[in-house]
């Protein structure tokens, strides 16, 4: 029988449930990976193990939807050259996929775990993330192979560039085709850059048209560059979320609002790429879902830190902590689909994972309130401490 571990000395819990709410002087207990009971201090239950927090704050661990994590190489001479005007474009792309191909699989495999690593280190717990840097058959499945044994969820992102190589149609034809067939397998999720220099609406449709025969979930990158067809797509289709809505009119906005498509936001990215930063207030007051996600990747966002997302969030998008914690983590898990039921991520409650992360701080406030200091204490994933 898996032995409980009881977590006292909670100055502030947060559970992202909505009957559980937010608990001051809380305690929290998980035997094996399930949390079992949570609520406060005075009426915990016994158990094998204890955890003396000392008045310090604990919340769901940071739920990461959105990264490119199998790469290789770096573009920092692409980013030095933007700080100083020139402006992001999609076909950097190709200079990730060209290193990307010429690297071995253990080359891969180590820089994706010295990545997880580092976003384990500063909170996260859940992590997705996409291939989208071969853009051959071989080399995406390689990609979803080495992806599927390190994270929680992977996706397909063959339609992420057409590469020099080849012809648009043709390679559209490559990705719905032999490449679906061959990383279904090792995948949940297929994604599409639906953008300017990328794929248009009805090329998009189409991938994932194709994605959804094979049983996939879907996922848009939309309305990063300009106001584009991504979020209509998305909607359209039933995509579990439509991710960047840097650019969105009202239209897009309700359409969110009207639908169970998560609208993700990526500041980080839009600080990297100086692209103006995404309308979270009219997103969340009109009562969209709203997820943010670090897009880990060498050209565009090239941050793990789900800390530093959420205190853009707080500082520069004008979302209140709440609703930025609640964004890093519940919303992350409804992006993925892991929101509801039995082992759910991003919530604190009896039967959800035990993913769990403590700041050396007496409140989540401290998140946005002391930017740029590290706060993560201790890290538990599904019951196992790994920090």
């Amino acid at each position: 029988m898996p032995t409980a571990t009881i977590i006292t000395g909670i100055s502030e819990l947060t559970t992202n449930d909505e009957e559980l709410g937010k608990l001051a002087e809380a305690a929290l207990v998980f035997e094996g990976q399930r949390i079992s009971w949570v609520g406060p201090a005075r009426d915990a239950p016994a158990a094998d193990h204890r955890v003396d927090l000392e008045g310090r704050a604990v919340l769901p661990g940071w739920v990461d939807s959105h990264t490119h994590l199998v790469f290789a190489g770096d573009r920092t001479a692409e980013f030095t050259a933007r700080m100083a005007g020139r402006p992001y474009t999609a076909g950097g792309i190709a200079e990730t996929v060209r290193a990307t191909r010429a690297a071995t699989d253990a080359e891969l495999a180590a820089n994706l775990r010295a990545h997880l690593a580092e976003a384990v280190a500063q909170g996260t717990t859940c992590v997705e993330t996409k291939t989208g840097y071969g853009l051959t058959v071989e080399d995406e499945l390689r990609a979803a192979r080495i992806a599927a044994t390190e994270v929680d969820e992977v996706t397909c992102l063959g339609a992420h560039l057409v590469p020099p190589e080849r012809a648009a149609e043709d390679y559209l034809d490559t990705v719905r085709g032999p490449m679906l067939d061959a990383v279904t397998p090792h995948v949940s999720w297929c994604d599409v850059f639906c953008e300017r220099g990328a794929f248009d609406a009805e090329q998009s449709r189409r991938v994932l048209l194709a994605a959804r025969e094979r049983g996939l979930g879907l996922r848009v990158h939309g309305n990063q560059l300009e106001r584009g067809p991504g979020v209509e797509l998305a909607v359209e289709l039933g995509a579990a979320s439509v991710d960047h809505c840097t650019h969105l009119g009202a239209a897009d906005i309700a359409a969110l609002a009207d639908s169970d498509t998560v609208a993700t936001l990526l500041p980080a990215c839009d600080l990297s790429t100086r692209q103006p930063l995404p309308p979270a207030r009219e997103l969340l007051d009109a009562g969209a879902t709203v997820a943010l996600a670090s897009n880990c990747n060498p050209g565009s966002s090239y941050t793990s830190s789900m800390a530093f997302c959420v205190t853009t969030a707080v500082l520069q998008l004008r979302m209140t902590v709440d609703e930025a914690v609640r964004a890093a983590t519940r919303g992350g898990a409804a992006a993925l689909g892991r929101d509801g039921g039995d082992g759910a991520v991003g919530v604190l409650r009896p039967g959800a994972r035990a993913d769990v992360q403590a700041l050396d701080a007496p409140s989540a406030a401290w998140l946005a309130y002391r930017p740029g200091v590290p706060l993560t204490h201790r890290v538990w994933r599904a019951g196992r401490p790994v920090r």
